[in-house]
């Protein structure tokens, strides 16, 4: 279900305040009936006109990108930096984002237009999994380790129960790389969680988002979601409910 204004949006009919202020004028019917006030959700098996004439709902798309480091996971950047919208401008149709990457994070990056699925994704009561991998400052130690594992707190909260491993050390040259598996996603959640417990991040890939990857993309790369992959994708919301 998305807001009626919203699809209309999406289905290019005007902007999303265009379209409110044909809601107010009476000029858009659902089902056959003229709807005035603004915050009805519809969904696809309603039917929308325009000035009685049907609206063509856009088609749902779903991509994985490889993002690429100094890159914003934006639709727009006020400062006119590249986004992440920017590798889709010959797709007709608008995606955005799910969820975000800081500037400097690569790795697993999921764009849709699909609303719904999209909130489920974000929203931290689903609870998907992400995964990364962390170059980080310093020899780090089990004691670390469990503490990521247990949750710790950063900024006012408490992060969930995490799974955290080592997977090299680099005695002299003081780094180490750690994989670190959430369920929230948090603003810099990832790099406040390590450098909470004594080790900053000097880099950071996502390398799984549920049970997506990036295998056979190269950096700035994409693809579009099977099916298969779409299904599986709403299954994992549904079963973390």
């Amino acid at each position: 279900m998305e807001r009626l204004q919203k699809v209309m949006a999406h289905a290019g009919i005007a902007s999303r305040r265009g379209s409110e202020k044909l809601i107010q004028e009476g000029r858009v019917k659902v089902n056959g009936k003229v709807v005035t006030e603004m915050g009805l959700n519809v969904s696809n098996k309603d039917a929308i006109t325009v000035d009685d004439v049907p609206i063509t709902k856009e088609q749902k798309l779903y991509f994985i990108l490889n993002k690429p480091r100094g890159v914003i996971s934006s639709a727009v950047d006020p400062k006119g930096r590249k986004t992440v919208v920017d590798f889709f401008e010959h797709i007709d149709q608008r995606v955005y984002p799910v969820g975000r990457l800081d500037y400097d994070t690569t790795g697993v990056l999921l764009l849709t237009n699909d609303g719904e699925l999209t909130n489920q994704l974000t929203h931290p009561k689903y609870g998907i999994e992400k995964t990364y991998i962390a170059k980080v400052t310093g020899v780090i130690d089990k004691t670390a380790i469990k503490k990521l594992e247990k949750g710790l707190k950063i900024d006012n909260y408490k992060t969930l129960p995490a799974k955290a491993r080592i997977l090299e050390i680099d005695s002299k040259k003081n780094k180490s790389m750690v994989e670190l598996t959430i369920h929230e996603g948090k603003n810099h959640q990832v790099k406040k969680m390590l450098k909470t417990v004594g080790y900053p991040v000097e880099k950071l890939n996502r390398v799984q988002y549920g049970f997506l990857t990036t295998e056979g993309l190269k950096s700035g790369e994409w693809r579009e979601l099977k099916s298969f992959e779409v299904k599986k994708l709403k299954q994992l919301v549904n079963e973390s409910l």
